[in-house]
C-alpha cells in the first residue's frame, strides 16, 4: 500500500492530537517496514522534530514532504487532492477531522482507489458549544457542524479514541446503520518515557492538574477544590497548573486571587518531554476535573509514572481510567475536595491506587494503536 499521513496537525507546542500523530509515526515505523508512507508536513522545523524522533533516517519506506499551506488553508482544499492524485496513494490519513475534501466525493465511495481514514477524537464544539465558548470552530458551529458531517459522509474509514467518542460521532454524524461498522474506536497509548521515578522531597506536597485552560476543563472548580483542601490540611499543598495560558479564557488567575490561594497555585506553563514527564513523577496526586474528554490522555501518562489519580467519571474517562482513579462529579468541588484529602492523607490508598494505576496504563500501548490503525488501513483498501 501507499499510505499518506496528514503530519500537519503536530505543532511546535504538542497538543493532544499532535502526540497522537507523532506516535502514531513512531510505532508505525517500528512496525511496517513493507508499505511506503508519505507523511505531509508544513512546518519544516517540526519536519525535522519529528525525523529524529521517530528515527525516519533507518525507515527508507516513510518520506517527507511538504506542503506550503496548513489545514485549514482554503488553498489547500484545491492543491493537495491534486498531489494525493499525483502520489498515487492507496490510503490517505487525517489525525483529525478535517480532510481534502475534494478528494473524496459522496458518491459510492467504494469505487474510489484513493481510500480516506479520519480520526475524530472529540466533538466538544458541536456536543457542548458553552464549553468552549470563544474557540472558532463554536463561532462558526453550523459551518464546523456541515463539514463534520461532510467529512461522516466521505470517509471511508472513521477512527475514534474511545467507546464513549464512537457513540457520539454515531449520533452527531448521523452515520446510517449500514456504516456503523465503519466507525472503529482505536485507543490511544502512552509513551515508554512515561514512567516512575523516586521522588525528591520538596517540602510540600503537590496536586497536578496539565492541559488546557477551556471551560470544558474546568479549572474554576479546580480552584474552588484546591482551596477546599487547603482548608481541610494541615500540610502545605500546592497546586500546579501545567499548560499554555490561553487569552481567550483569563478567568483563572482572577478566580485564584478571589479565592485566596494564589500564593499556593504555580502556574507553570507549557511542558513537554523530560520536563512533563517529571512533573507526573514528583506530583503526590494528579487531578482531572474535565466535564468532557474524547480519551483523557493525561490521566494514563499520570498512572504510567506512579501517580494516584482523581478524575471526573463523566464521558471516556472511566473506561480509560478503569478501577484505577478514584472518580468523582466535576460539578461538586466538594466531593472533588474528599477524594484529594483522602489520596494525600492515606498512603495506603495512595499505594493502591499508584499499583492499580501502572497495571492500567501498561494495557494503553502506542504500538497496539498502530498496529491497529495499520489494519485499519488494510481494511479500508480491501473494501
Amino acid at each position: 500500500m501507499n499510505i499518506g499521513i496528514d503530519a500537519r496537525w503536530i505543532f511546535p507546542e504538542m497538543s493532544g492530537i499532535g502526540t497522537y500523530t507523532r506516535e502514531l509515526i513512531r510505532h508505525l515505523v517500528l512496525l511496517d517496514r513493507i508499505n511506503e508512507y508519505e507523511l505531509f508536513f508544513d512546518r519544516l522545523q517540526v519536519a525535522e522534530q519529528t525525523a529524529a524522533a521517530a528515527r525516519l533516517g533507518e525507515a527508507p519506506n516513510f518520506h517527507v514532504r511538504h506542503v506550503p499551506f496548513g489545514p485549514f488553508a482554503p488553498h489547500g482544499q484545491v492543491r493537495l487532492p491534486a498531489l494525493l492524485r499525483d502520489l498515487k496513494l492507496d490510503v490517505f490519513h487525517s489525525p483529525n477531522y478535517m480532510i481534502p475534501l475534494l478528494a473524496f466525493g459522496t458518491q459510492k465511495p467504494s469505487r474510489r482507489r484513493l481510500k480516506c481514514i479520519v480520526t475524530i477524537h472529540d466533538l466538544i464544539p458541536l456536543l457542548f458549544p458553552e464549553h468552549t465558548p470563544k474557540a472558532l470552530k463554536v463561532r462558526f458551529l453550523p459551518v464546523f457542524r456541515w463539514i463534520l458531517r461532510q467529512v461522516g459522509a466521505r470517509a471511508d474509514l472513521i477512527l475514534t479514541v474511545s467507546e464513549s467518542s464512537r457513540r457520539d460521532v454515531l449520533r452527531e454524524l448521523r452515520i446510517p446503520p449500514a456504516r456503523q461498522d465503519t466507525v472503529v474506536a482505536v485507543p490511544n497509548g502512552v509513551a515508554p518515557e512515561y514512567r516512575p521515578a523516586a521522588k525528591k522531597p520538596l517540602g510540600y506536597r503537590t496536586i497536578l492538574y496539565v492541559g488546557r485552560f477551556d471551560p470544558y476543563k474546568n479549572i474554576p472548580g479546580l480552584l474552588e477544590t484546591f482551596r477546599q483542601v487547603t482548608q481541610r490540611m494541615r500540610e502545605n499543598v500546592r497546586l500546579r497548573i501545567v499548560g499554555s495560558p490561553d487569552p481567550r479564557y483569563p478567568e483563572a488567575a482572577a478566580r485564584a486571587k478571589e479565592l485566596g490561594i494564589d500564593g499556593r497555585v504555580e502556574w507553570a506553563g507549557y511542558m513537554a518531554g523530560a520536563d512533563l514527564v517529571k512533573a507526573y513523577q514528583q506530583a503526590d496526586v494528579f487531578v482531572l476535573p474535565s466535564k468532557y474528554e474524547g480519551f483523557g490522555l493525561t490521566v494514563l501518562e499520570a498512572m504510567a509514572c506512579g501517580t494516584p489519580v482523581v478524575c471526573s467519571r463523566r464521558s471516556s474517562l472511566p473506561e480509560v481510567a478503569g478501577q484505577a482513579a478514584v472518580l468523582v462529579d466535576p460539578d461538586n468541588p466538594g466531593e472533588m475536595a474528599d477524594a484529594l484529602v483522602r489520596v494525600l492523607g492515606d498512603p495506603q490508598l495512595a499505594a493502591s491506587l499508584r499499583d492499580k494505576g501502572m497495571s492500567q496504563a501498561a494495557k494503553f500501548t502506542w504500538a497496539r494503536t498502530a498496529a491497529m490503525t495499520l489494519k485499519a488501513y488494510e481494511f479500508a483498501v480491501k473494501g
